[in-house]
């Protein structure tokens, strides 16, 4: 696994092929616009989605996918749910067939309800698959700050071999067997990070916000269950881990996109005003539906669709929460 082609030039991409440089990986980064990866290779900066930051030489910055996949042993993706199985289609045919896919990727797919891992065996072919998941803000992990990630996938070989290649003295992967959960808890941590943005955005208290977020962790858990994965998964760095660096840091986009819409601006504004994606706006759309299809109770989910698609006020929308039908905290 020497030779790594990632595929997209966003903030995550780019931290990931200085990560992987850094455990002594060829790093190749794919950007989709030409001229956005002329500029990158020339400045060494990603100065769109990573400011401040200097990619290292050693990293070969290409706009040509075939350079980026040319003899590659293993692919990570980095490119939006949103887009990711239009971006990476048309790439199909210059993919080696066999290597293996790494997601770094965290929503679901609107419509199709598949996870990102799905969606990349679908456009590339078969092949293996693993997500590699948990607390990990490119911000940091460009600097090289310390992180701790998990990767899960079917394959246990696959896991260990990227255990092994990947993992050095600032940045540390555990294995996890529960793909499903992992995937799907990298992507619901995303509603919960614009549910601790509207609580912030509100002012209504570290107290409320604790709650809201320990509920959430249950709501997320009981749907990631539900669609075969295991509740401890939950509990680990695909969710808690995860959970916390979304809903605290200041890095964090989901949080920002609540703590905006719990301020009073137009959501419309808020993505129209930001360099970087929001997983959490199409993932809630996302669990929204497939809650109602299989369900599954999530009121803080309903609630946030409410309020981002409907209209609904923010301060409402915690006082209907507040005021649910009790029940036992131990109910799943």
């Amino acid at each position: 696994m020497r030779r790594v082609a990632v595929l997209g030039g966003g903030g995550m991409g780019t931290a990931m092929a200085m990560v992987l440089a850094r455990s002594g990986a060829e790093a190749r980064l794919w950007v989709r616009e030409p001229d956005r990866a002329r500029a990158m290779a020339e400045t060494r900066r990603n100065a769109r989605h990573l400011p401040g930051v200097e990619i290292p030489t050693e990293i070969r910055i290409t706009g040509d996918p075939a350079e980026a996949l040319d003899r590659a042993d293993v692919i990570v993706a980095s490119v939006p749910t949103s887009y990711l199985r239009a971006t990476l289609a048309p790439l199909a045919a210059v993919a080696p067939a066999g290597i293996p896919a790494l997601s770094v990727v965290k929503g679901i797919e609107f419509g199709t309800f598949a996870r990102p891992t799905q969606i990349i065996a679908e456009a590339l072919g078969p092949r293996e698959t693993a997500v590699l998941t948990g607390p990990s803000h490119a911000e940091e992990l460009a600097k090289g700050l310390p992180a701790s990630l998990v990767v899960a996938g079917p394959s246990a070989s696959l896991c260990e071999a990227v255990q092994a290649q990947f993992s050095h003295p600032t940045f540390r992967i555990y294995r996890n067997a529960d793909a499903v959960g992992a995937e799907v808890a990298g992507a619901l941590k995303n509603i919960l990070g614009i549910a601790a943005g509207v609580c912030d955005g509100l002012k209504i208290g570290d107290n409320a916000k604790a709650a809201l977020l320990t509920r959430g962790l249950v709501e997320i858990a009981r749907m990631g269950v539900k669609l075969g994965g295991r509740i401890e998964t939950f509990y680990g760095l695909a969710g808690v881990g995860d959970v916390v660096t979304t809903c605290f840091s200041p890095f964090g986009r989901n949080r920002e996109v609540g703590l905006r819409v719990g301020r009073g601006e137009a959501l419309a504004d808020v993505l129209a005003d930001m360099a970087n994606v929001s997983e959490g706006v199409p993932t809630i759309r996302s669990v929204h539906a497939l809650a109602a299809k299989l369900g599954v109770d999530m009121p803080i989910t309903h609630e946030l669709h409410q309020v981002l698609f409907e209209g609904k006020p923010p301060r409402v929308a915690v006082v209907d929460l507040m005021t649910r039908t009790p029940k036992d905290e131990a109910e799943l």
